[in-house]
């Protein structure tokens, strides 16, 4: 009988179990000390996917919800850290409200859809500016009182934003941020599920590394 033992980087030995089975773990991420040419990644979220679809997201998603998402590709994973939004809209927005819109009824859902967690749920649908900047863990705070979070991007207070801004890797705890698996269907989506076309302006930007 030939026996033999393989052995990792670390010295570390590979197990069979008592029924044949090796213990693994599946990284989300590629290994932190492993060297790999890396880019950085920006999108825009769109109605298709890709960079030349498009990203005005205030659409009426009432009666079929409309997605906007970033993709995978076919030649590289994406690794998605910082995901900045903008709502913006004329008269008074406030916190209780998205964008001018009173609070939505069935709100903007927020999707990791991958092949092990088809539409996994980061959220399932936020309806208004507060519920937006509390999930989103790099808003900036300037302004008070009804006027909180909140920028005018006008100049002359014609249009108003709020300008909530995720980190990823903060939020969720994942080195890398959010996945997107090279050559595969996965996507990160916002679900439009109510009638936003009262807003001025609804889009969001992704960044982060393709490998």
């Amino acid at each position: 009988m030939i026996y033999s033992k393989i052995k990792g980087q670390t010295g570390q030995t590979l197990k069979v179990g008592k029924e044949g089975e090796i213990d693994v773990v599946i990284h989300q991420h590629p290994p932190i000390d492993e060297v790999r040419p890396a880019l950085p990644f920006r999108s825009y979220f769109t109605d298709d996917g890709t960079t030349t679809g498009d990203n005005i997201m205030r659409v009426d998603g009432s009666v079929a919800f409309v997605d906007f998402y970033v993709k995978a590709s076919q030649d590289y994973d994406i690794y998605i850290k910082y995901i900045t939004t903008e709502i913006g809209d004329g008269g008074t927005p406030s916190l209780n409200k998205f964008g001018n819109l009173s609070a939505l009824f069935n709100g903007v859902a927020f999707l990791w859809d991958t092949q092990t967690e088809p539409e996994y749920e980061l959220h399932e649908g936020i309806k208004t500016n507060k519920e937006f900047i509390r999930i989103a863990s790099d808003s900036a705070g300037f302004g008070d009182g009804v006027n909180a979070f909140l920028a005018d991007v006008s100049g002359g207070g014609s249009e108003k934003s709020y300008l909530p801004n995720f980190d990823t890797t903060e939020i969720y705890g994942l080195p890398w941020g959010l996945r997107l698996k090279k050559g595969s269907l996965d996507r990160i989506v916002f679900r439009v599920q109510d009638n936003l076309t009262g807003l001025t302006t609804f889009n969001a930007i992704a960044t982060g590394t393709r490998v």
